[in-house]
């Protein structure tokens, strides 16, 4: 059984005792937000910007102690904050769970020291949840894919609170719409799409569709 139809059940599961634990009449959010970290954000925001239903995508760094850092603070390893990009979208047009089964395909979540080419603390990957909800749909589709045996090791990805968030830099924000050629040379050289393919085959990149 394919990752994808396993996370889809997990998901499906989650749905379902959320609509029955509404509150009846209760409107759907006109905009949700996720938080994940994927290694190189250019890479990460570049993909989810490609998922229907994303309205945008902002870069930044979350989930240390230092206040307003720097990319070359947080890529020297002295702050606890990862590369991550903060993800605005449509709840109507995209749910939580499918954001979560693009970002498993989108990362290796079996590498504690980094992502690819990328290594150190801040290239790490992580879910940072804003609710319960994303809570407990974090660890079910995390649960699912470990089941699975789809992967060669176990997920190491942690699940956390998410805090503070910080935007990068300007240079940093859409990157790769700004300089399209030095990003894809260095997609290329770090392997991400090579690596990706090795890892989950045919569902690599699942849901990233060009726009």
């Amino acid at each position: 059984m394919g990752t994808s139809l396993i996370v889809k059940r997990a998901a499906g599961a989650l749905l379902t005792a959320a609509v029955l634990a509404g509150s009846a009449g209760a409107a759907s959010a006109a905009q949700a937000v996720a938080t994940f970290a994927g290694g190189c954000f250019w890479c990460v925001e570049s993909d989810f910007d490609k998922v229907p239903g994303v309205l945008e995508t902002v870069s930044g760094y979350t989930g240390g102690t230092v206040e307003n850092p720097t990319y070359k603070a947080v890529t020297g390893g002295n702050t606890g904050h990862y590369e991550a990009v903060r993800i605005t979208y449509d709840p109507a047009k995209v749910s939580y769970e499918e954001l979560l089964d693009v970002f498993w395909h989108s990362v290796d979540p079996t590498d504690a020291g980094g992502q690819f080419c990328d290594r150190g603390d801040s290239y790490r990957t992580a879910v940072f949840f804003h609710t319960p909800q994303q809570q407990r749909a974090a660890i079910a589709t995390k649960q699912a894919i470990n089941d699975s045996g789809t992967l060669k090791g176990s997920i190491v990805t942690p699940i956390l609170m998410a805090k503070a968030f910080y935007p990068a830099e300007a240079y940093h924000q859409e990157y790769y719409v700004k300089d399209p050629l030095r990003y894809r040379f260095y997609r290329f050289g770090c392997g991400r799409d090579k690596r990706l393919r090795d890892i989950w085959g045919k569902e690599a990149l699942r849901g990233i569709k060009d726009k």
